[in-house]
């Protein structure tokens, strides 16, 4: 079968290579990816990584041959999963608790478009509680979390406000459930019940000024690379509020992943959720692709379709 692998020192980050067939584990079922999606993250696992290492963590696709302990969808079941790595490939071997049975109405790129961005999305809204009337900031809102989380708030009744890095960013998020968009954390107004902060640095910093008492700022990323310098004098303004680590691997316990996922898909399938997908591609195009995301010219998720055969 074929695959892409990392190819630190060569003229692309990965190329398509042969690689050997997976061998499930009892828990494991044998799955035909149809398609996945890069993550901004996987960007800098490129360079992290050896050479030959095979990357992927979002798939979608259809169920080959069940894991053999009796748990998961059958043979045949259209199927959205999360793996640790070794997704990018024709076949892949998943856990049978990290995968999600696909209503009919939604597509392998929708689905592919969720584990990591729509995992991170659900659950960092978690920690602000029930959202209903509450004011809820979130950075990075014109990527990949960024869609989903705006939507999934405004779903919960949350008034929300995006920030965004450029103002031509800005298009489309009122659509999706945005009360107020703005271009910078530096002019948002107010104080706020929830906040999801993804830049770091500078972000972060204004992040905290911004929270209300027993609030919460949930760090889920740090797009700046810098540092944030942080003051008890800071939460003067916010007695008891706090600031929250995020890791989407570690968040919840393992058996709560197939839920996750399968409220995550139901609510693409009833139209409460919309992916937004700026780039649409055979994986054989993923060089092109990570340059745009690497560039931040991909407003939502980067999928990649995968050719069978």
């Amino acid at each position: 079968m074929l695959g892409l692998v990392n190819t630190p020192n060569g003229t692309a980050p990965v190329e398509l290579r042969e690689l050997p067939e997976p061998n499930p584990t009892r828990n494991e079922a044998l799955v035909e990816v149809h398609a996945f999606s890069l993550n901004r993250g996987e960007l800098r696992s490129f360079r992290n990584n050896e050479e030959g290492w095979v990357p992927g963590q979002d798939v979608a696709g259809v169920v080959l041959r069940p894991a053999a302990n009796g748990e998961g969808p059958p043979a045949g079941t259209r199927v959205v999963a999360l793996m640790d790595e070794f997704g990018w490939a024709q076949r892949a071997a998943v856990l049978s608790h990290r995968m999600a049975v696909l209503p009919d109405n939604v597509s392998f790129s929708q689905a592919a478009s969720l584990p990591v961005a729509g995992l991170t999305a659900l659950r960092t809204l978690r920690h602000g509680g029930s959202l209903i009337g509450r004011r809820v900031l979130i950075t990075g809102a014109a990527g990949g979390v960024g869609t989903l989380a705006v939507q999934i708030a405004a779903h919960s009744g949350a008034h929300v406000t995006a920030v965004v890095g450029r103002p031509e960013r800005a298009a489309g998020l009122r659509e999706l459930g945005a009360a107020e968009v703005v271009a910078g954390i530096e002019h948002a107004q107010g104080r706020f019940a929830l906040i999801l902060e993804s830049g770091g640095g500078a972000s972060l910093a204004k992040a905290i000024q911004l929270v209300e008492p027993k609030g919460t700022v949930v760090v889920y990323g740090n797009s700046s690379a810098e540092p944030t310098t942080v003051s008890f004098a800071d939460f003067r303004g916010a007695p008891n509020a706090r600031v929250q680590s995020f890791s989407y691997f570690t968040s919840e316990a393992e058996e709560r992943f197939a839920p996750d996922l399968a409220l995550l898909v139901s609510l693409i399938a009833d139209g409460s959720l919309k992916p937004q997908i700026g780039v649409e591609r055979s994986w054989r195009d993923i060089a092109q692709v990570a340059e745009q995301l690497r560039d931040r010219r991909v407003a939502g998720k980067a999928v990649l379709m995968v050719e069978q055969g």
